[in-house]
């Protein structure tokens, strides 16, 4: 136990010398396997949770859970980074990343220089980084915390996924404020059971405990009093509770709501007063978010004048019902709408961009919960005149095969010939929805939104919907002007 540790790994080839590695099981890989690459590569301290020959002169500690150790080790190795900055963790199955950008915005109109952990990227100082997941490695959270604290930020904001509470990454993260969103039907090919996922969620909730913060704070849940669950939620914490809703008697509710085309406002009625807001985001989805970052910001002692700056000074989050522009007489969205719940809300929310057509372009992951595909199907036939069914990051399925049962919920609806059609190719698929649109249109292409990539069986390619939106649309626009 005296080993010096001068670095700690969960990757074997981020190892370098006098560094611990810890050995975990990930989706397809197991650490112990890769022990003698670590121990080549430097390793002087290993921490392994099954029974494993260790190699002579390299030391060893057993442990039940080595997720859970490394989060406590990480938590160690940088400091207790969260111990001093004020933590919120924003979870459920819609929502997660335009909330984060909210508080943010909300935390830094209050004096808070926020940090951002999250899908779209992370907020490291003045850096964005790369997310590969919506929630790091608990190891990575801990390093980047005290790389936002060493940068002067004194908050974070960070989207909290059903796979890291169940995988630990989060444990060590001292929350002053968790947010649940909403819940809806995703995440099965993990959880197996909706109620699995549901608990995944409670269990972060009865994780913020009941005591003041180091930072003088009262630790609150925010929920969402709309949502069927929220009682389910609130009945597991400990922590204080703040709700908020539109068509409920929350304590953080909207009143007034007006949606617009390219926006939103309503009235926001709180326990420290009235506030009227003018969101540049559209949606009733948004109203939602923003009445999470309102509610966290009156949780976390911010002015209503702070709350009310932070919340209209955000004018749209990267592949959240982003709008590609590029002078074509329809409009063109964006959107990461992956399941059948978010699927409808981006539909209904479109229909108020344009008078005409409404085309959705999309498809479903692979390897992935595969009892939404039909569904999702069937809600874009309802909602939208014309469907162009593709393919999303099909990874080791076959992608037609996943259209097929995508197609399985649209003939629900609609009658081959009928409005909708198969294009597997996603930019032929996206090129066909442009082409195809009037003046007074709208296309709204979704799954993948802020993603640059498009996951195959044997490749990974570069691929964003909104570069191929925009060239496709500068091909229209040119052939229109000659």
């Amino acid at each position: 136990m005296d080993t010096p540790v001068r670095g700690v790994a969960y990757d074997s080839r981020q190892v370098e010398p006098g560094y611990l590695f810890v050995c975990i099981k990930g989706e397809s890989h197991d650490g112990h396997d890769f022990i003698g690459q670590a121990v080549a590569r430097g390793a002087t301290a290993l921490i392994i949770e099954r029974d494993v020959p260790v190699p002579e002169g390299v030391s060893s500690a057993a442990v039940p859970d080595s997720r859970e150790a490394l989060a406590r080790v990480a938590q160690a190795f940088y400091g207790d980074p969260s111990r001093s900055m004020l933590c919120v963790g924003v979870t459920g199955t819609k929502g997660k990343t335009t909330t984060t950008h909210l508080v943010k915005s909300v935390l830094d109109a209050s004096g808070h220089w926020c940090g951002i952990i999250g899908t779209v990227g992370h907020v490291i100082g003045d850096e964005v980084v790369q997310a590969k997941h919506t929630t790091p490695e608990s190891l990575d959270i801990q390093r980047m915390l005290r790389e936002m604290k060493e940068k002067g930020q004194s908050a974070a904001a960070m989207e909290v996924s059903s796979h890291a509470v169940v995988q630990a990454r989060v444990l060590g993260v001292d929350f002053d404020i968790g947010v649940f969103t909403n819940i809806g039907h995703d995440h099965l090919d993990f959880h197996g059971t909706f109620e699995n996922y549901l608990a995944a969620k409670a269990s972060f909730f009865e994780s913020l405990g009941a005591e003041r913060s180091p930072k003088g704070l009262a630790r609150t849940a925010v929920v969402n009093l709309d949502q069927p669950h929220a009682g389910r939620i609130i009945s597991r914490t400990r922590a204080d509770v703040l709700t908020y809703g539109i068509t409920s008697a929350a304590d953080v509710r909207a009143e007034d709501v007006q949606l617009r085309p390219h926006g939103s406002s309503f009235t926001a009625c709180t326990p420290a007063g009235r506030v009227d807001v003018r969101l540049k985001l559209t949606g009733v989805f948004n109203v939602y978010n923003a009445l999470a970052a309102i509610a966290c910001g009156v949780a976390a002692g911010s002015r209503l004048e702070e709350v009310k700056a932070g919340v209209e000074s955000v004018a749209g989050v990267p592949g959240r019902f982003e709008t590609i522009d590029e002078g074509q007489p329809f409009a063109v969205v964006v959107d990461f709408a992956h399941t059948p719940d978010s699927l409808e809300n981006v539909l209904r929310a479109a229909r108020g961009l344009g008078n005409g057509r409404m085309t959705v372009v999309f498809g479903c992951g692979g390897d992935r919960d595969r009892t939404k595909r039909p569904m999702m199907g069937e809600i874009a036939a309802r909602l939208a005149d014309r469907v162009v069914v593709t393919s999303d990051n099909p990874r080791s399925e076959d992608p037609e095969a996943i259209c097929r049962e995508i197609e399985d919920g649209v003939k629900k609806v609609r009658r081959p010939g009928e409005g909708y059609e198969v294009l597997v190719n996603r930019a032929e698929a996206i090129k066909n929805a442009i082409a195809g649109a009037r003046e007074g249109d709208v296309v709204v292409i979704a799954g993948k939104g802020h993603e640059t990539y498009q996951i195959f069986r044997d490749r990974t390619i570069h691929f964003d919907d909104r570069e191929v939106a925009r060239e496709y649309l500068r091909e229209r626009m040119t052939g229109a002007e000659v």
